[in-house]
C-alpha cells in the first residue's frame, strides 16, 4: 500500500515495561516507527534509555506523567498530588481539579514537572519533543508549567493532540459531543505552545490502544492535509505493568501494524 502522505509515527510509554522497549525497538528496526515519548520514572526506564542510545535515529521526546502513573519525587516530596506509594491516581478530573485550585498541589506539580525534564536531561539523549501521559497537557496549568519548564531545558516541540472528528467519522469510528469538544478544547493548547512545534493532526486518541492495521489503513486513506502524527502503544508482550495501566489495549496488535506499514511502503 503506498502512502498518499508521510504521517509521523510515534510511540507513548516508552520506558513502561521490557515489553514495551522491545516493542519500540522492534516497530523503529523493523517498521515505521521514528519517534517515541520516555517515562522517565516508570520501571524500565533505564533499559528504554539503553536502546535509545543505540538507536541514534530513534527521536526521543519526554512523556510527562501527571496521572496514573509513577511520580518521579515520591510521596513524601508530593502528598496533595500522590498516594503512599508515590504514585498519580486514575482519577483526571479530580486531579485536575486539585492542579488548578490546590496552591500547595501547584507547587508540587511544578517540582515534579521540573523533576521530570531534569531527568530526562540527565540521560544524554537530546529532548526531541514532550507529551503528556494521557493528555494531561490538556489542562491549562499542567500546559503551563510543562512549557515554561520545557523551554529551559530546550523544548522545541510538543505534541497538540488535536483528531477532526470528522476524519475520524468518515474512517467510521463513532464520534460525539465530547470528541468535538476535545477537538476545539485543543486550541488553547495550541494558542500556549506558540512558537514550539507541532504537528496539525494528532490521530490515535478514537482508538488509543486498538490502532489495528486495518484501522491504521482505514485512516491513511482519509488524512486530512497538513502535517499529521498517528501514535501507537506497540509492545512484544502483555507483561504486569501494561496489563496493570491498560488492561483493554491491544498492544501486540499496534506492533504488528507499525511493522506491516513498513512492508506496505
Amino acid at each position: 500500500m503506498a502512502l498518499s502522505a508521510t504521517p509521523v509515527f510515534s510511540a507513548d510509554d516508552f520506558g513502561l515495561s521490557a515489553g514495551v522497549n522491545e516493542g519500540v525497538e522492534l516497530a523503529h528496526t523493523q517498521g515505521v516507527l521514528s519517534q517515541a515519548s520516555l517515562m522517565v520514572a516508570a520501571p524500565a526506564a533505564a533499559d528504554a534509555v539503553r536502546r535509545a542510545r543505540a538507536l541514534p535515529g530513534l527521536k526521543v521526546g519526554l512523556h510527562l506523567v501527571l496521572v496514573d502513573g509513577d511520580s518521579l519525587l515520591g510521596h513524601a516530596r508530593l502528598p496533595h498530588i500522590t498516594g503512599a506509594d508515590g504514585k498519580f491516581g486514575q482519577n483526571q478530573a479530580v486531579l485536575g481539579f486539585k492542579y488548578f485550585f490546590s496552591p500547595a498541589a501547584r507547587r508540587e506539580l511544578r517540582a515534579e514537572i521540573q523533576a521530570q525534564f531534569a531527568a530526562f536531561a540527565a540521560t544524554g539523549l537530546s529532548l526531541h519533543h514532550a507529551d503528556a501521559h494521557k493528555h494531561m497537557h490538556l489542562h491549562p496549568t499542567v500546559a503551563a508549567m510543562m512549557i515554561a519548564a520545557g523551554r529551559a531545558f530546550g523544548l522545541t516541540r510538543i505534541r497538540v493532540p488535536a483528531e477532526p472528528p470528522w476524519v475520524m467519522k468518515r474512517c467510521g469510528a463513532r464520534v460525539g459531543f465530547g470528541d468535538y469538544a476535545l477537538y476545539y478544547w485543543s486550541r488553547l493548547l495550541r494558542w500556549q505552545a506558540r512558537g514550539l512545534g507541532s504537528t496539525a493532526h494528532v490521530f490515535g486518541l478514537k482508538w488509543s490502544g486498538h490502532m489495528t492495521i486495518e484501522r491504521v489503513h482505514r485512516l491513511l486513506r482519509h488524512l486530512p492535509t497538513g502535517s499529521a502524527e498517528i501514535y501507537f502503544h506497540p509492545a512484544t508482550a502483555r507483561d504486569a505493568a501494561v496489563q496493570g495501566l491498560m488492561p483493554d489495549y491491544e498492544h501486540e496488535a499496534e506492533l504488528a501494524a507499525l511493522l506491516a506499514l513498513n512492508k506496505a511502503q
